[in-house]
């Protein structure tokens, strides 16, 4: 099978927005190069080394590549791609260039080059994101791993409203929390927050390909044997009250609409948590929930991104959080 690559040049911020829209129309796998790749890596230990001369990323900006089966592939998309990634400019990320640029690929030698930009990731102090292939030994006793088999999608690191969220899991989860995880994609929130001591997890996405995907990884990690991963449109199809924790790691025109259900669904003393807010966005966002009634507990930054840890209040204005520091 040969490949039809099709890369758009794009900001670092609008990376993961760009990879979503190619993901949606049929990309069977992405490769990210972004020159702030080097900036946002962590080691996971001292074996692991990345030469970053080697990967040869572009000096300024980000270039997303999307594969699609050539004998599948129609050129037809192209159109849609360049005015979905135009539109990004709407929701306020910064996507130029924007230029889209189409070759095909001899499959037989992708083949044999693109794991080698995988490798370990240390996320937080004791979660480490890790490639499937890998035989990767824990460097220390309470270091947990996070297995993700990303099929031919790669990169060399993890993005920053990633790392946001999983901070945000590590600031708010005590243990045995009934958790909603909207917009999954890979898993890798619940995979932590079950790392982290949480009980039961509902995780939804938008489409069937997503869940699959999000299914594939979740079997990965006998912790997450029994998290429900389903279809839904943000929490629509969800049944779950009443529940302790609602995480969302979206664009910020997503999180406006999943703002009230998120109030509908929590509990009193319930925390929100949201990442994946662009520093324009930011204040709106904040000032969003604060209007639906959310108190926010702290906001959290990684260079243009930010996350939110907000809480529906009880009457007497105390949660958890507070009451134990």
């Amino acid at each position: 099978m040969n490949w039809t690559e099709v890369s758009v040049k794009t900001a670092s911020e609008a990376v993961e927005a760009v990879s979503s829209i190619l993901m949606e129309l049929g990309a069977a796998g992405i490769q990210i190069e972004d020159a702030n790749e080097n900036l946002n890596y962590e080691r996971a230990d001292e074996t692991v080394y990345i030469d970053w001369d080697e990967l040869n990323l572009p000096k300024v900006g980000a270039i997303v590549s999307g594969y699609f089966d050539e004998d599948d592939f129609d050129p037809a998309i192209l159109p849609q791609i360049k005015a979905k990634v135009t539109q990004l400019g709407e929701f306020g990320l910064d996507y130029l260039p924007g230029e889209v640029v189409v070759k095909d690929i001899d499959n037989q030698k992708w083949a044999t080059a693109w794991k080698k930009y995988y490798h370990p990731v240390r996320v937080t102090r004791n979660l480490t994101i890790v490639p499937s292939w890998l035989d990767y030994q824990p460097a220390q006793s309470d270091e947990k791993l996070i297995v993700l088999d990303p099929g031919m999608a790669f990169g060399t690191g993890t993005h920053p409203t990633t790392r946001l969220m999983l901070e945000a899991l590590t600031i708010v989860v005590r243990g045995g929390e009934r958790v909603l995880d909207v917009g999954t994609g890979s898993g890798v929130l619940s995979i932590a927050a079950k790392h982290l001591g949480v009980g039961t997890i509902t995780a939804t996405d938008i489409d069937d390909i997503a869940v699959a995907k999000a299914q594939e990884n979740l079997a990965l990690n006998p912790v997450a044997k029994d998290i429900d991963v389903h279809v839904s449109d943000l929490l629509k199809d969800v049944a779950a009250e009443n529940v302790d924790l609602i995480v969302a790691n979206i664009l910020a025109e997503v999180i406006h609409p999943l703002i009230p259900q998120a109030w509908d669904k929590l509990r009193l003393g319930g925390y929100f948590l949201t990442s994946g807010i662009i520093k324009d966005k930011f204040t709106e966002i904040r000032d969003a929930q604060i209007a639906a009634g959310f108190k926010i507990e702290q906001s959290l930054q990684i260079g243009d991104w930010y996350g939110i840890i907000a809480y529906k209040p009880n009457p007497d204005d105390v949660n958890e959080f507070t009451a134990q520091g």
